[in-house]
């Protein structure tokens, strides 16, 4: 069987235009984070530390929609939120509201190891997150020009904008699903534990208060011992859909394989709404959307390796080993 991991920088209408000076520093972010994954899981670390290591990874990067590159509410603010959960205990730590956080994915990991609830929001988080010592900053410490000028012209065309792909053009797109950037990561490791991470800012103009699927365990995130999977994309819709529930749900009743579950899930959803990432017990990889594309990467023990973006993984980027 062996370790398998693979992760998600968010799907949606993503345009094969997209200029390169945007697209390959999320490109090479997903590298530098497969390769930091793989190294982890080669050297024995558990599933659960090597995703919630991904996600931080990506919450550094201000290309993707979570911590220092979280879009704003329509009030200016950032509110990140992020869940994590370990398949074969179930235990599992979610987060919202937060503004100061700098690793939203480290808190939630800390609401699951260090208190008997599961999901913080708001002004409870953040009074956690400092009897803690985690890391914290200003609130200016995540508000970048780009999500500036992006709540800016989604304040324009008077609508919520998911989130981050390409800037808005000054008309109004035709698109609602032209930016989502969620970020996230699943893993087994060599033991055959599993656990998934995922962490976002949200929607551009978002009310704030606005929660999404994100820290919604079986929505956004969810391990059994079955499998591990993290969504990215409409979160409206995919807490409607209960999308990373009913892939393991499928598996469990139905003895759907995780590919074939995934796929039947992902066919569920309104067509440009999700994409999701997983990995199953017996290894299995799955990276499936509805969308234009998705930001993603993969990698086993065996050698195989993907990242890409549209659905000819080879031509978004590259692509190594078997199929």
């Amino acid at each position: 069987m062996g370790w398998a991991i693979a992760l998600h920088g968010g799907a949606g209408d993503i345009p094969r235009s997209l200029a390169p000076e945007r697209r390959e520093p999320r490109l090479a972010t997903l590298r530098r984070s497969l390769d930091l994954a793989a190294a982890a899981l080669q050297a024995g670390r558990s599933a659960l530390d090597v995703v919630e290591l991904v996600v931080r990874e990506l919450e550094n990067c201000p290309h993707f929609n979570a911590g220092k590159g979280s879009v704003l509410t329509s009030d200016g603010t950032v509110e990140m939120e992020a869940s994590i959960m370990d398949g074969n205990t179930m235990r599992c730590g979610a987060v919202s509201g937060l503004s100061t956080v700098v690793n939203a994915i480290s808190l939630a990991r800390l609401v699951m190891d260090k208190t008997p609830h599961i999901y913080l929001a708001f002004h409870g988080a953040e009074a956690f997150a400092r009897d803690q010592g985690v890391e914290t900053r200003e609130p200016s410490h995540f508000i970048t020009k780009e999500n500036i000028e992006r709540l800016r012209q989604a304040k324009e065309a008077n609508r919520v904008q998911i989130d981050y792909t390409q800037p808005m053009k000054a008309q109004a797109p035709t698109d609602d699903n032209s930016r989502i950037g969620t970020v996230g990561c699943v893993a087994i490791d060599s033991s055959g534990n599993m656990a998934t991470a995922t962490s976002t800012g949200g929607l551009v103009n978002k009310m704030a208060g606005r929660i999404g699927d994100t820290p919604v365990i079986g929505a956004g995130s969810y391990a059994n011992p079955l499998c591990a999977v993290s969504a990215t994309g409409k979160g409206e819709s995919i807490i409607r859909h209960t999308v990373a529930r009913d892939v393991a749900a499928l598996m469990e009743h139905r003895g759907l394989p995780l590919k074939e579950a995934a796929a039947r899930v992902v066919a569920g959803v309104p067509r440009g709404d999700v994409g999701l990432v997983a990995v199953s017990a017996t290894g299995e990889v799955s990276m499936a959307y509805n969308t234009s594309g998705m930001f993603r990467a993969c990698a086993t023990e065996d050698g195989y390796s993907e990242v890409g973006i549209w659905p000819e993984a080879a031509a978004d980027a590259d692509a190594n080993g078997g199929s």
